[in-house]
């Protein structure tokens, strides 16, 4: 069996997750030995729990089933939400990455500056997003052009958020995993922004 075209998956895929209320992230496909290990990444701004992961995973699993292009050989599907470590790079990223902190590369006026700052609510088409950084007087909020921002990641931490900094930045995005919660789990192990939402099954065709 010829390991599936990442593109082909996407295209099976795209439709059908989206019907059900969710972001494709991703989809990373490779060889495993006799296996193709088949990965697919979803989201939603409400996270994702674990009974729907099973549930997409068993409507992903019948699709790729009905494929006659990928063959008859076995494969591994793996649907999971976002690993922590994904840059920020589409809006809906920075709108669930609410009360969160995050690193900021910077480019242009300030190259290669990194700041760390707590989200704030991202505004629609606004050309800025807005950190919750901490001075001598407290924490306050500045905008930084997202022209300028080379790239920008979700940090872990291993202590508990200030309260002052979470409710200038708006909070947590209702569903979303709340920040001491994600860390903790991130600190156990976990590779998914849940820390327990993901599904594999085994597929022998």
């Amino acid at each position: 069996m010829p390991v599936p075209h990442r593109d082909k998956v996407v295209e099976l895929l795209g439709g059908l997750v989206e019907r059900e209320g969710y972001d494709l992230e991703d989809v990373i496909v490779t060889s495993a030995g006799k296996r193709s290990v088949v990965k697919v990444v979803v989201d939603s701004d409400s996270g994702l729990e674990l009974d729907a992961v099973a549930h997409l995973s068993q409507l992903v699993s019948d699709v790729l089933d009905e494929e006659n292009s990928f063959g008859e050989a076995p494969y591994t599907l793996e649907v999971t939400s976002p690993g922590i470590d994904r840059p920020l790079t589409e809006p809906r990223h920075w709108r669930r990455a609410r009360g969160r902190k995050v690193a900021v590369d910077l480019t242009g006026a300030e190259q290669l500056l990194a700041r760390v700052g707590r989200l704030e609510e991202s505004r629609k088409s606004a050309p800025t997003v807005g950190l919750v950084v901490r001075g001598k007087g407290g924490p306050s909020v500045r905008q930084v052009p997202l022209a300028d921002i080379r790239r920008a990641v979700v940090q872990v931490e291993f202590s508990t958020p200030d309260p002052r900094e979470l409710e200038l930045a708006g909070g947590v995005v209702q569903g979303r995993v709340p920040a001491g919660d994600l860390d903790n789990a991130v600190a156990a192990g976990a590779t998914d922004e849940a820390g327990v939402a993901e599904e594999m099954k085994e597929s022998d065709k």
